[in-house]
């Protein structure tokens, strides 16, 4: 389990997560949903160990402050944001550097599969600053996989981080990487994902996360967070969850309106 417990993250002298509180599990799907500049992203690098906090993180049962970096690569692998690079990488020694025994290494074939799994078959020997930015997203995804490709091991779970990991795509592409992400739990590892589009985080969530200008406002199943009171406070708009008549949820603001003030 990912247990985060009373974290707080202040930048110079503004306080951006307030005493949040957070869990995961293993074989879920766990998505972290508000507002720009809520702490969506703050919450994930503190879990991940990328910013300084006060409080506790436990991964699988140990402190991630105290554990070991290769211990902590071994269990998890983080997407984040956008990953630009200085220097002509080819795309397949990109996906290499996700490779815990060192980038000539190969594991039979598992750059290949990787770059396959993400659509991106044939790109290897293409140079990373040539492609489109959705192209270079799936290449980093391609990357993280080949970092934690099988999501359990020795009865320990294995766990994707994700920040908006499909900011960049088009909508065919973000089925296929949320249904990436979503294989990934149902085969036993844990996924943590920041999103920004509720309709596919109706879709593929197990547990989300809705936090509000630095604090969590409700973590539960996707029925009982995505509620027009609760949506709706936390966006500063009007918010109606319509569910059609066919299985999924979707969700618009009602009557695309806007009070600024």
């Amino acid at each position: 389990m990912l247990k985060a417990q009373n974290i707080t993250v202040s930048l110079g002298k503004s306080e951006i997560l307030h005493d949040v509180s957070f869990e995961a599990k293993p074989a879920q799907l766990t998505a972290i949903v508000g507002p720009n500049g809520s702490g969506k992203t703050t919450l994930l690098r503190a879990m991940t160990g990328d910013a300084e906090y006060s409080g506790t993180v436990e991964l699988n049962g140990h402190d991630i402050k105290t554990a070991r970096a290769w211990e902590l690569a071994s269990e998890r692998a983080v997407l984040p944001q956008a990953t630009p690079l200085a220097f002509p990488f080819t795309v397949l020694e990109v996906v290499r550097l996700g490779l815990n025994s060192g980038v000539t290494a190969d594991k039979g074939g598992l750059v290949m599969r990787a770059l396959r799994r993400v659509g991106l078959a044939g790109f290897e020997g293409r140079f990373y600053q040539e492609l489109s930015g959705g192209e270079q997203q799936r290449v980093q995804l391609a990357r993280v996989l080949s970092q934690v490709w099988e999501p359990v091991t020795d009865d320990t779970p294995r766990w994707l981080f994700l920040d908006e990991p499909v900011s960049a795509l088009d909508i065919g592409h973000q089925l296929q990487v949320m249904q990436i992400a979503k294989d990934y739990a149902d085969a036993g590892g844990g996924v943590v994902a920041v999103m920004h589009d509720l309709n596919l985080t109706a879709m593929f969530a197990d547990s989300i996360a809705l936090i509000s200008e630095g604090r969590v406002l409700r973590q539960a199943a996707p029925e009982a967070v995505l509620q027009d009171e609760l949506l709706s406070r936390a966006y500063q708009c009007s918010v109606r969850v319509n569910t059609p008549p066919a299985d999924g949820t979707y969700l618009l603001p009602h009557a695309a309106s806007f009070a600024a003030e």
